[in-house]
């Protein structure tokens, strides 16, 4: 398909142009929560420009949640960024920005099929451009409708990808039908700004768990079977297990056991930890009485004796269904 250039270049791609990366600024594609996309033209290629909103423009609800874990190396940069500063502000726009082409570059390493992206240059990221057999622009999922069969077979590809993220250590934090573009091989995952270190961040379980069950409540829809499977609790329970690779056959299914808590146990351990406790400052204080007239109490344990007798908690574990 032939895109007609009609729009004046947008300032954040100016730079773009002046070095050469960009020649023409085809069209306007989308707006999201947290960037402006536009069609451009280099040499012959169609490709795509994300030109990333600034931070007070920017309608992402609870980013302090998604880049926790990121490292930063930059003793200096770290430092500026818990104060806030204005450097440390701009700091953290570069790592949110670098961080979805670092992650594509990541995933298309491991199998994922994403957009190839060509670098990010001053907050403006430049990547392929999607399309259909036509050469138009690759709808996203929430825009077509499919059979039951194809929902199986795209669903389980979702599933595939969303392992082999895992396996690469990222969560995509923010997967739905939205943003899942669908061309002539497939589903293709897009937008990442917000991806997650799965070991380093506390909230990445339950980020998976979403992002999976965004998935299967989507092509369920087509295929109800799929909404009785159990997938984002098979592959975390084989990631925390340490036994998640990509040549993991997924099953969908999923058995976890509760070890029953001793409620009367659990509630005498606690008594008589504080009823240790309650003895530990009567003797604390006795010492603080006699340290003045300079008498000394025998037979006191210490704190790490008291701690070493006191140890141990009711715990759950899962396992997958064979």
């Amino acid at each position: 398909m032939r895109y007609k250039s009609a729009m004046k270049i947008p300032k954040r791609i100016q730079p773009l142009v002046d070095d050469g990366l960009v020649d023409e600024v085809l069209r306007p594609l989308m707006s999201g929560k947290e960037a402006d996309v536009f069609i451009v033209r280099y040499d012959s290629e169609i490709r795509c420009a994300k030109i990333y909103k600034e931070i007070d423009r920017r309608n992402f609800k609870q980013a302090v949640q998604y880049r926790e874990g990121r490292k930063v190396r930059n003793s200096r940069r770290a430092r500026a960024m818990e104060k806030g500063s204005k450097f440390g502000r701009h700091q953290q726009e570069q790592i949110w920005q670098n961080t979805e082409v670092d992650a594509l570059y990541n995933l298309a390493g491991v199998g994922v099929r994403v957009p190839q992206p060509y670098g990010c240059f001053n907050g403006v990221l430049l990547m392929e451009l999607i399309t259909d057999d036509e050469g138009n622009v690759a709808p996203r999922l929430n825009d077509i409708s499919m059979s039951a069969e194809q929902a199986v077979e795209d669903h389980a590809v979702v599933m595939h990808y969303a392992m082999l993220m895992l396996c690469a250590g990222l969560v995509h934090g923010d997967l739905s039908e939205f943003n899942v573009l669908v061309d002539a091989y497939g589903p293709v995952i897009i937008d990442f700004p917000q991806v997650v270190d799965a070991a380093a961040n506390n909230h990445a379980q339950w980020m998976f768990e979403r992002d999976v069950d965004n998935m299967t409540a989507y092509y369920g829809q087509y295929a109800p079977e799929l909404l009785e499977t159990h997938y984002a609790k098979e592959i975390w329970s084989l990631f925390e297990g340490g036994e998640l690779n990509p040549e993991v056959a997924l099953t969908g299914y999923f058995e976890e056991t509760l070890e029953e808590a001793d409620v009367d146990a659990v509630l005498l351990e606690i008594k008589a930890a504080l009823a240790e406790e309650e003895e530990r400052q009567k003797r604390l204080r006795m010492e603080t009485e006699a340290d003045g007239k300079g008498v000394e109490l025998q037979g006191d344990l210490s704190l790490s004796e008291i701690d070493s007798q006191h140890r141990g908690k009711p715990r759950s574990n899962g396992r997958r269904a064979q």
